[in-house]
């Protein structure tokens, strides 16, 4: 019997068989999947087990993408914030004239909207110098005798009385504070009816009342008001306010107080104009003498 020699390669259908074969699969996977979904299963199964693989892939460039997202970001922010410091730097000044505008025209309304004081007139005046002597309260406001002020006329604003004009040019005039050690108002307390005169003191912002007994009606928190039996200052402006009473074995008490009016505070002022006619001080002529007579 005689043998044949075994193939060298191994053979098995041919490539008409498997491309039939493999075609006719495809057909029957096609129309069980589009008619039945068979497939949806395996599909969802193959895409649970590549899913880590697909992001293993694609983690080089998602990491790239990201760290280049991040330099981007940091530059852009850097620019932003500095773009942003040198506007701020440029708005400031505009900003803080804003506020200084808004505060003034809010003094500035108050002033205009202060009750009307009979048989008186007001003149919006503007500080524009202040002195500098530290052992004077005086200031300088744009108003003069060309514009009607005279000296002593009242100064106030619209919490009280901040002083008086103690000398008038053409157009400027010198105001003495509330403050001014050279500087009296006659008051009245609000509460009691009891007549005084504030003295100014000189320094830390303050006013005392002279020459009241201890015994005085007088408590901390009194405000006292202008009693206008000076002809000057009209009668019920606000003056000041008592924070402090030393009551000594002395004859006068001590009694300090606080000016009503923002005196250190706000640039603009209302002058008062002058008090209608008063009549006459008789206590201000001298006694007539009575005529002798000549015996003959």
């Amino acid at each position: 019997m005689q043998a044949s020699a075994p193939p060298i390669f191994k053979r098995g259908p041919s490539l008409v068989v498997r491309l039939t074969f493999f075609s006719i699969l495809s057909v029957v996977l096609l129309v069980a999947d589009a008619r039945f979904h068979y497939l949806e299963e395996i599909r969802s199964a193959l895409s649970v087990v590549l899913f880590p693989l697909q992001e293993a892939a694609a983690m080089p460039a998602t990491m790239l993408r990201r760290t280049s997202d991040f330099f981007v970001t940091q530059a852009s922010l850097y620019r932003e914030n500095e773009r942003l410091k040198r506007e701020r730097l440029l708005s400031e000044p505009d900003s803080q004239r804003l506020r200084m505008l808004e505060s003034e025209n809010q003094q500035l309304r108050r002033l205009l909207n202060m009750p009307k004081i009979p048989d008186r007139e007001r003149t919006v005046a503007d500080i524009i110098y202040e002195s500098r002597d530290p052992f004077s309260r005086k200031i300088v406001i744009d108003r003069g005798t060309m514009q009607g002020v005279k000296a002593g006329q009242a100064v106030v604003d619209y919490l009280g009385v901040i002083g008086q004009v103690t000398r008038a040019y053409p157009f400027v005039s010198e105001v003495t504070l509330l403050t001014d050690k050279s500087q009296s108002v006659p008051v009245q307390n609000a509460r009691s009816g009891l007549r005084s005169v504030t003295f100014g003191v000189g320094h830390d912002g303050a006013v005392e009342l002279r020459y009241m007994p201890v015994n005085a009606d007088i408590q901390n928190g009194d405000l006292f008001v202008t009693s206008g039996i000076d002809g000057t200052y009209p009668p019920g402006i606000p003056v000041a306010v008592v924070t402090n009473i030393e009551r000594s074995t002395a004859a006068f008490a001590k009694i300090i107080c606080v000016p009503s009016a923002a005196v250190g505070h706000y640039t603009r002022v209302a002058v008062l104009s002058d008090p209608p006619p008063r009549p006459e001080n008789p206590l201000g002529k001298p006694s007539p003498t009575p005529a002798v007579s000549k015996k003959e």
